[in-house]
């Protein structure tokens, strides 16, 4: 036993200087492309130190989003500036003051944390206790999804709406789209084939375990999301009859029913977002269900940047 304990604790100390050491390198590469990779594996890294914490699921969106989808848009960014300011950007890349600059606000933020740590009790009990005493009347058992999809819900309704109101600011820019072949490359496209039914099934199998497991609907959001990623690089385009009203009512169909779920619980003489034990359980499922569809389309259409208005290829 204590020469596991022993190797769990070596395992930690590599996780936490890797971190350090990563976050660094990102912080002061002076290649954007080799930034870019080690946020990924920065990201990657992350996870595994959520489940060394028992955190299945915030790892679970740190691999799918922090990692994989965000990594994806930083490329899709990247492969824009080289296109259209690739000098201009170089010259303003070596003004490297501004970046040690940041060190004074780092610094304070640092010390600011461990202020905070130090004031914390040896034995907090969070929410856990709470939860506990009352997970029968959440309609789940999964105590993070009761949390997010019950005694929080506005926490999530809030992140829904910040990601729909990102996609709203990237299409009112007016970015051009990356010109994509008609012919994805070989590999690409029997990748694309072989893993897009995959991440499907990946994604409705983690917002059906989120009732009492790890997953929810941003983990099954944004598998489902990194699925319509991999069809745009393969030069797949909405049809010309979806990319209209039926793509409107998808990316606000997450949004919408929080905001008519928490207008019913008023009118019904409730409080806001206060569902009845009664029938929690199927609020939170159409409730995911929509907004693992707006995660989903919000994230894709993100990687895509511009507002798609016609198809290429269907």
């Amino acid at each position: 036993m204590e020469a596991l304990s022993l190797l769990q604790w070596l395992i930690d100390i590599l996780i936490g200087v890797g971190l350090l050491w990563l976050a660094w390198r990102v912080l002061f590469s002076p290649e954007l492309f080799k930034a870019i990779v080690l946020f990924i594996a920065f990201g990657l890294l992350m996870a595994l130190a959520w489940v060394r914490l028992q955190a299945p699921d915030v790892a679970l969106a740190e691999a799918a989003i922090g990692a994989g989808l965000t990594g994806a848009l930083l490329l899709s960014a990247w492969m824009k500036l080289r296109e259209e300011s690739t000098q201009q950007f170089e010259q303003k890349r070596k003004r490297q003051i501004f970046v040690w600059l940041l060190a004074i606000p780092l610094l304070l933020i640092i010390v600011g944390l461990g202020y905070a740590i130090s004031l914390l009790t040896p034995y907090p009990t969070g929410l856990s206790t709470a939860v506990a005493e009352n997970i029968d009347a959440s309609g789940v058992s999964n105590p993070v999804t009761a949390v997010l999809l019950n005694f929080r819900v506005y926490d999530t309704l809030l992140e829904v709406a910040v990601l729909f109101l990102a996609l709203l600011g990237v299409w009112s820019l007016e970015i051009r789209e990356s010109a994509i072949g008609s012919e994805p490359e070989p590999v690409l496209d029997v990748l694309t084939r072989v893993l897009t039914p995959l991440l499907v099934l990946v994604a409705a199998y983690l917002l059906w375990v989120g009732a009492h497991a790890p997953g929810g609907a941003f983990q099954a959001g944004s598998v489902l999301g990194a699925a319509g990623v991999l069809l745009i690089l393969a030069g797949w385009r909405l049809p010309h009859r979806l990319a209209g009203l039926p793509l409107r009512i998808t990316l606000v169909a997450g949004l919408s029913t929080f905001i008519a779920v928490a207008v019913l619980m008023i009118l019904g003489g409730g409080r806001l977002l206060e569902f009845p034990s009664s029938q929690a359980s199927q609020i939170i499922l159409i409730l995911e269900a929509t907004a693992t569809l707006s995660i989903a389309t919000i994230l894709a259409a993100l990687f895509l940047t511009s507002r798609p208005s016609h198809s290429e290829k269907t």
